[in-house]
């Protein structure tokens, strides 16, 4: 398979210039909390670099699995995506992900060796997800509890990256249950947000939200994940010291989302929904930004 057919498929599939930026906030932010929380200074450049790239693997590891487990629907409804018109297999995409593995758990491995523990408790989720829990037709006529047990990966990965500092630091920080449930609603806030199409965008077999509530309604509910979202990330700024600067910051672009899906809500246009798409990334990158950040920022000033 040529390398020009792989950069391909990480454009469609795993966009890295999209990616890897969130995913370094999103790592070096865990990171951060964990030792703001904890009264701690913060570990050697190591520790963030782990954390960075155990998040891109695994991030890949989870469309490698959504592959897996997807292929039967994109080849009757989205046959235009990579794998089922042929552009790379899914065994070739199955191979790298299993190859994956090992080098996430040698850098797991490598920055301190307990933290196998957690990556481990993160990919039996994986594994569970992958096959649907044991009941994949239950589970998928069930969209708010799919939803809902697939995002729970989100905190268990955030619970392996603060582990990066609070493994070897000596303990987690009461508080980090705080951020913990930031990451599972900002998962909600990107699953949600990326499956708000316009009417001529939804495809039959398709599950989208905007489909099973109709656009006004998951507009609504999207708005109020970002609501909880928003007050998560001011209960993380109370406990770091920065809660004004979580409130002022964090406000804006509160409202910058609101805004949004009140327009989508008031016409589903596709510019609106990819527009929708872009504000929930950008409204998680805040997040994670003003949480993992501002502490250092306001010692500064």
């Amino acid at each position: 398979m040529s390398v020009s057919a792989l950069w391909i498929y990480q454009k469609e599939r795993f966009p890295l210039a999209k990616t890897a930026p969130l995913l370094a906030v999103f790592s070096a932010a865990s990171i951060c909390v964990s030792a703001t929380l904890s009264g701690r200074a913060l570990p050697g450049w190591g520790g963030f670099l782990a954390g960075f790239l155990i998040a891109m693997l695994l991030f890949f590891q989870m469309r490698v699995c959504d592959e897996y487990k997807d292929l039967e629907d994109d080849r009757r409804f989205r046959p235009s995506r990579p794998i089922p018109r042929g552009l790379v297999s899914l065994r070739l995409i199955v191979t790298l992900g299993v190859l994956s593995l090992p080098i996430t758990a040698a850098v797991a491995w490598l920055w301190y060796p307990p933290v196998l523990w957690l990556l481990a408790l993160v990919w039996a989720w994986l594994g569970a997800m992958t096959l649907e829990f044991g009941a994949p037709a239950w589970l998928k006529a069930r969209a708010v509890l799919y939803l809902l047990s697939h995002m729970l990966i989100m905190p268990l990965i955030d619970l392996l990256l603060t582990g990066l500092e609070w493994m070897p630091g000596g303990g987690a920080a009461p508080d980090l249950w705080l951020f913990l449930a930031l990451s599972f609603v900002n998962g909600c806030v990107l699953e949600i947000g990326r499956k708000l199409w316009s009417p001529e965008n939804e495809i039959a077999g398709v599950d989208t939200y905007s489909g099973l509530w109709g656009p006004s309604r998951a507009a609504l509910i999207w708005s109020g994940c970002v609501l909880l979202s928003f007050v998560l990330l001011v209960a993380v700024g109370a406990a770091t010291g920065t809660v004004w600067v979580s409130v002022v910051l964090g406000g804006i672009g509160a409202a910058l989302g609101w805004f949004s899906a009140a327009n989508y809500a008031a016409a589903p246009t596709p510019k609106a929904e990819k527009r929708m798409d872009t504000i929930a990334g950008l409204w998680v990158f805040a997040c994670y930004a003003i949480a993992g950040f501002a502490p250092f920022l306001v010692r500064l000033f």
